[in-house]
């Protein structure tokens, strides 16, 4: 990897809404009927992240590194799959200077949730509470997001050579 100060990544994430399903977002439970479905635990927003961050680094994405057909990855929390990505930051010599990331959902609100999101997101990237900016939008009921069949999200971060 060539030698530079900042790195900037942008990531993605969709998972579709299903019954029998718990609904985790940003590392956190949210009571909710459906939950999102996926290999591991779906959280939408940790997969933007983790995403984000392997762009800055220029490296795979989420599914070539903790690939769906991999049983070590059934059902895995999100959140140990993101502190990986993190060691993985901290060895290329970065360090995160910050995150912006969007919630996109129908239902259920996310407001009442993002300060716990970004407590367990902080703690786990060694972050500040002002450096992780976690926001809460709609779809005005357009598209499967709006017709509350799935929910997506999205992240930029920001790495500084430390």
């Amino acid at each position: 990897m060539a030698e530079q100060k900042y790195r900037i990544g942008i990531g993605y994430d969709i998972h579709r809404l299903a019954e029998g399903r718990e609904l985790i977002i940003g590392g956190i439970k949210i009571t909710h009927e459906k939950g999102l479905l996926g290999h591991s635990d779906a959280d939408v927003l940790v997969h933007a992240i983790i995403d984000a961050l392997l762009g800055a680094l220029a490296l795979d994405d989420i599914g070539t590194l903790f690939p769906d057909t991999d049983d070590r990855f059934k059902d895995a929390d999100s959140v140990i799959l993101l502190k990986r990505v993190y060691d993985l930051v901290q060895k290329e010599g970065y360090w995160i200077n910050n995150i912006d990331s969007n919630i996109i959902a129908q239902a259920p609100k996310m407001m009442p949730y993002i300060p716990k999101m970004k407590e367990v997101l902080a703690s786990v990237l060694g972050l500040g509470y002002t450096d992780i900016s976690i926001k809460a939008k709609t779809k005005e009921q357009l598209d499967a997001v709006g017709e509350m069949r799935a929910i997506e999200a999205n992240a930029v971060v920001i790495l500084e050579k430390i």
